[in-house]
């Protein structure tokens, strides 16, 4: 009986570590690889390129990366995309939460003509993560980030995460 009970648990035990919600598991399972990724030490050496957030505007308006550009995701628009980023041979990531909405941006971006598109592994939770710095709408340095929902926001494991009531109910749209 003894042996039996160590076995539920090994079992259990087995099945919490593979459902555990992690950066790597939700790219696997959402994105179809369509958009290269560039992982964040990569980023944090690169200086000649355009960065483009796909979050919500209140996403952003909590922290972003430095300099990046917002464009959203439910409200993007290439035509705004043209007009900031004309030159379609330019260097441009794009980044969101974790990397999901991003591939959907980095996508359109590339079949518009852009031809150097990256996505970001990751994700500003990621960037965060790993302790990069990032600012809020007055361009400040904050410890706040966006969790987008308490569901997503428990891969954001550095700093402070910020809900809306909107998303902290933990209704799951795609990340």
């Amino acid at each position: 009986m003894r042996k039996l009970h160590l076995v539920f648990i090994f079992l259990f035990l087995c099945l919490s570590i593979q459902g555990q919600l992690t950066i790597q598991s939700v790219l696997e399972q959402y994105n179809n690889g369509s958009v290269d990724y560039i992982m964040v030490e990569a980023l944090g050496q690169k200086d000649n390129f355009v960065v483009l957030d796909t979050r919500e505007r209140e996403e952003f308006e909590v922290s972003h990366l430095e300099a990046a550009l917002w464009v959203g995701y439910d409200t993007f628009e290439l035509k705004e995309v043209l007009q900031l980023v004309p030159d379609k041979d330019t260097q441009v990531v794009v980044y969101c939460s974790v990397g999901v909405r991003s591939e959907d941006i980095g996508q359109k971006l590339q079949d518009a003509g852009y031809a150097n598109v990256q996505n970001l592994y990751g994700g500003i939770f990621e960037w965060k993560n790993q302790g990069h710095p990032v600012y809020d709408e007055t361009g400040l340095s904050t410890e706040k980030v966006h969790g987008y929902s308490k569901y997503w926001g428990s891969i954001l494991t550095n700093g402070t995460k910020v809900y809306s009531s909107k998303t902290e109910s933990g209704v799951e749209r795609k990340q």
